[in-house]
């Protein structure tokens, strides 16, 4: 609970912080890899060129300190958080150097109204924050049966598979001898490779089979560059370099979008490879005959269907449409999708089709808390 002190302080404050988040986001990230370069093979660089990174960690900051204010929700947030943290193995000894440099991009970028009295109050922020996802990553890691120092494990492609058009899967299994872990349908798990120039990155990619099969599955969409943008260095690697019996390390099942047991009917809603985790569920739910299910994905094309076999097999709806990457507000049709009476619905796609698809949702009478969805990347869906 923040003191009574640094709760007036942040108060007056917050308008400021949130107006120059960004900028102080902007200015931490590069202050912090000059002084710990070691931290840049824990973020996605990609998402550090576009901005994306810094955005969504600017949000989560002026969230919590208005939660602590006046408690608005921010524990979606803060689950999101804490299982990306844990897919990439972030220690506790790590939240001292972020607080460092954050503190400090403040001071730089308000500059003389941070004042001691500034600073020790959102220092007080950030250690309330970063005190409640230490304690709820150290639950994960302990579910996970590993620790940020033996996250990593060897496992082997057993088959790569050419799904779409810029789209493969590679089925995995452990090369360490190890066991399969269990995993929910709905997870994700980070994949980490040493790129040519020599830079380990990860990549979160969703699991897109059911568990219970002896091994794990990952469906990869290459990643091409849009507006001078460059192509995307993970997804290019894999399906450029490699193939059947490689070796890939491979972090532990982890995510909180989860499909949730018991007899509720489910409406899986999904665009572009936002289909993964959709996959997942509905090879589990196969198995559930008795729960009914409303599958609905929108493409660009069937060429570029991923797993479109696999998903026939389920009763469906599909949209394809030529433009942009499954992203256009409008792809799908929101007043023809089948709702039943107490369904729980599943979103999955660009940022564009949650939101227009979400909207549409609650316009015909879905709850907002039984809309659930998944965000490729930092942030979450707004509104």
């Amino acid at each position: 609970m923040l003191s009574a002190a640094s709760a007036a302080v942040v108060r007056a404050t917050l308008p400021v912080v949130r107006e120059h988040a960004a900028a102080i986001t902007a200015e931490f990230y590069p202050s912090m890899f000059a002084a710990h370069p070691e931290l840049l093979n824990l973020f996605n660089r990609g998402n550090q060129a576009s901005g994306k990174q810094q955005i969504a960690l600017a949000a989560a900051v002026v969230a919590y300190a208005q939660h602590l204010l006046d408690g608005t929700p921010f524990g979606p947030i803060a689950e999101r958080i804490a299982h990306k943290h844990v897919s990439l193995g972030v220690r506790p000894d790590q939240y001292p150097i972020v607080g460092k440099h954050l503190i400090g991009a403040v001071a730089t970028v308000l500059g003389d109204a941070v004042t001691p009295e500034v600073a020790a109050a959102w220092d007080e922020v950030y250690w309330l924050f970063a005190v409640s996802l230490i304690a709820a990553e150290a639950r994960l890691y302990q579910q996970a049966g590993v620790t940020a120092d033996t996250l990593w494990r060897p496992w082997r492609v057993a088959k790569r598979d050419e799904e779409a058009v810029d789209t493969v899967s590679f089925t995995l299994v452990p090369d360490d001898g190890g066991p399969v872990p269990v995993f929910e349908p709905g997870q994700y798990v980070s994949v980490a490779v040493d790129l040519p120039d020599g830079h380990r990155q990860p990549r979160q990619y969703s699991l897109s089979q059911a568990p219970g099969r002896g091994e794990l599955r990952i469906t990869v969409r290459r990643v091409r560059g849009v507006d001078g943008a460059p192509d995307g260095a993970v997804s290019t690697f894999l399906h450029d370099h490699v193939h059947a019996d490689d070796v890939l390390l491979v972090g532990p099942p982890a995510g909180e979008v989860t499909l949730t047991p018991g007899e509720r009917p489910v409406v899986l809603a999904s665009a572009g490879i936002g289909i993964t985790p959709m996959l997942s569920m509905l090879d589990h739910l196969a198995a559930t005959p008795e729960r009914e299910v409303v599958a609905v994905h929108a493409e660009l094309s069937a060429d570029r269907h991923a797993h479109l076999a696999e998903y026939s097999r389920h009763p469906h709806l599909t949209w394809y449409e030529n433009g942009d990457e499954g992203g256009r507000a409008g792809l799908v049709d929101v007043d023809a999708i089948p709702l039943p009476a107490g369904a729980i619905v599943y979103l999955c796609g660009p940022i564009a089709f949650m939101r227009d698809v979400r909207a549409g949702l609650l316009r015909r009478g879905v709850l907002s808390d039984d809309i659930r969805y998944e965000v490729f990347g930092p942030g979450m869906l707004d509104g």
